[in-house]
């Protein structure tokens, strides 16, 4: 189910937070708005008209999972589900990825490893480099290709809103696959009905 925690307890990086910004480029005061409300913003909001200062969010801090996703659903509910999938669009841009990312087919795959490097469970990140062990308690976003076919199959089970986590998919098959079409199965269950999961298939052909 969405903006619904699986854990207490579980930080975000102040990386992926800034994301909220990137999404608002055209009207950075709304994200202010919600990011201070939720305890994101650190020294006093910038004068009405005037652009955010680049650290007003601490990219080095964490916060609470929980305050995360009552940002989004404020959004959402308040602005529309649209810039939630607007700021999933940014997430590739400014949340920490692994390094080893060359197609489409490892840029999808990275996407739940970036997830984990992105949240704390307490105190500790989620994915460790090292062992490349991934600590449970967040969720995953799946990857699965499929045999002779142009198609990946992503099954995003976690608490964050299905519109942000399409948009996230969208941006990741964009880099490698500029054509790409990224759909939501409406014939699966949904997160937005109540379900755990959403499901996207992600299609291109190879260029003539």
């Amino acid at each position: 189910m969405q903006y619904k925690a699986f854990e207490r307890g579980i930080e975000i990086s102040g990386h992926a937070v800034a994301s909220t910004l990137q999404g608002f480029q055209l009207f950075p005061s709304v994200a202010l708005k919600y990011l201070a409300r939720y305890g994101f913003i650190k020294g006093p909001l910038p004068a009405e008209g005037k652009q955010p200062w680049p650290d007003i969010i601490d990219r080095n801090a964490w916060f609470p999972q929980e305050n995360w996703l009552a940002t989004f659903e404020a959004i959402g509910r308040d602005v529309g589900t649209h810039s939630l999938y607007r700021i999933g669009l940014c997430i590739p841009e400014v949340a920490k990825f692994p390094p080893a990312v060359h197609d489409i087919y490892t840029g999808v795959e990275s996407i739940d490893i970036a997830y984990h490097m992105n949240h704390r469970k307490a105190g500790k990140v989620m994915f460790d480099p090292k062992t490349r062990l991934i600590e449970n308690g967040i969720g995953h976003y799946g990857y699965r290709p499929v045999a002779g076919e142009k198609k990946i199959i992503s099954v995003c089970e976690n608490p964050y809103p299905c519109d942000f986590d399409h948009g996230i998919l969208t941006a990741m098959a964009r880099r490698f696959e500029p054509k790409v079409t990224v759909a939501h199965d409406d014939l699966a269950p949904c997160r937005k009905k109540g379900a755990d999961s959403c499901t996207y298939l992600i299609t291109w052909s190879v260029p003539k």
